[in-house]
C-alpha cells in the first residue's frame, strides 16, 4: 500500500461509448486507487462540443456501472468549470506568460517555431489563439511504469495552446485546473498521453499547483496497428459482456485473472492482486 490519501481519477471525452482501450484506463485507474485504499473520481471532459455526442456521457456512466466500476462521489463534467480555467488564464496573463497567435495550424510544423512570440497583439489578426510560453526548457519526472523521463519541451514541443481559436480552453489547461481542484494525487493513465506530461507539468509549475505521481500504462493497438480509438471506429464493449471485457483488461494490463464468475468478486480479487510491476513496461500491447 503506498498512502491512505490516494486520490486517481478516471476522466474520458464524451466523443463515443468506451471501447476495450478505454476500459483498460478505467480498470487500471480503479484497481490502482482501491490497491491502495484510495478515492477513485469520474470526471467527463467535455469541452469539445464539436467532437462530442450527447449521449456519449450517460452511455459511459451505463458501461462502468454494468462493469461495477462504481466511482466515490459526484461526478465532475468539466463544462461547469469554464469560470475556474478563466481564472487560471487571468493568472497566466498577470505573469506575462501567454501570448495571441494567428498561425494556421495547417501550416506549421509539428514543433511551434514561435511565430507569433514577439508579435504585436496589435498585428495579431482576430481570431486567435492563446499559447503559453515555454520559458523552461527542460522537465523530467520518474513514471511509475516506464521510469525516468526527460524532455527538451521548448525543442520538442515548442509553445503550445491554451485557448482556441474558436474560444474553447485546451485539454492541457483543463486538465491541470481540476486535478488540482479534485486534490488528485496520482494519474494512471495510457501511455498515448505521455507527451501531454511535460505540458501539464509545466502549467502546474506555472501555476503554482502540486504535481501528481503519473503511471503510464501501454495503450492497446488493434489488428491495423493502430491504437483502439473512436476515431479508429473501436468497436464498443458491450454491457452483456462485462465479466468477458473485464478478464481481457486484466490480461492487457499483464495481470492475474482470476476465476470468478460474476463481476464483484472478480474485481475484488482483482484489487487484492494488483501488481504494478505486472503491467508492461512499454508503449503499447497488442489486442489479445
Amino acid at each position: 500500500m503506498l498512502t491512505s490519501n490516494y486520490i486517481g481519477r478516471f476522466a474520458p471525452s464524451p466523443t463515443g461509448p468506451l471501447h476495450l482501450g478505454s476500459l483498460v484506463a478505467a480498470v487500471a485507474s480503479f484497481l490502482d486507487a482501491k490497491k491502495n485504499e484510495g478515492t477513485w473520481l469520474l470526471r467527463i471532459e467535455d469541452l469539445d462540443p464539436p467532437r462530442e455526442s450527447d449521449s456519449a456521457p450517460g452511455t459511459i456512466v451505463e458501461q462502468l456501472i454494468a462493469h461495477n466500476l462504481h466511482w466515490d462521489g459526484d461526478i465532475l463534467y468539466q463544462s461547469s468549470r469554464l469560470d475556474a480555467y478563466s481564472e487560471a488564464l487571468d493568472n497566466l496573463q498577470r505573469l506575462s506568460l501567454i501570448y495571441p497567435c494567428d498561425c494556421a495550424r495547417k501550416k506549421l510544423p509539428a514543433v511551434y517555431p514561435g511565430n507569433c512570440r514577439n508579435k504585436s497583439s496589435e498585428k495579431v489578426l482576430r481570431p486567435y489563439a492563446l499559447r503559453l510560453l515555454l520559458d523552461t526548457p527542460v522537465i523530467s519526472l520518474v513514471d511509475d511504469i516506464l521510469g525516468p523521463q526527460r524532455w527538451q519541451i521548448d525543442r520538442e514541443m515548442g509553445d503550445f495552446i491554451i485557448k482556441r481559436k474558436d474560444g474553447l480552453f485546451s485539454y492541457q489547461l483543463a486538465v491541470v485546473v481540476d486535478d488540482a481542484f479534485q486534490h488528485v494525487t496520482h494519474i494512471v493513465r495510457g501511455a498515448d498521453l505521455l507527451d501531454s506530461t511535460p505540458r501539464q507539468v509545466h502549467l502546474m509549475e506555472k501555476l503554482n499547483l502540486p504535481i501528481p505521481n503519473y503511471l503510464h500504462f501501454p495503450v492497446v493497438l488493434g489488428a491495423s496497428g493502430d491504437k483502439l480509438s473512436k476515431q479508429t471506429h473501436a468497436t464498443p464493449v458491450s454491457n452483456q459482456n462485462a465479466l468477458d471485457n473485464l478478464k481481457q483488461a486484466l490480461r492487457l494490463l499483464g495481470q492475474q485473472v482470476p476465476d470468478s464468475v460474476d463481476t464483484v468478486t472478480l474485481l475484488e480479487e482483482a484489487i487484492a492482486n494488483w501488481n504494478r510491476n505486472l503491467i508492461p513496461k512499454q508503449l503499447s500491447v497488442p489486442l489479445m
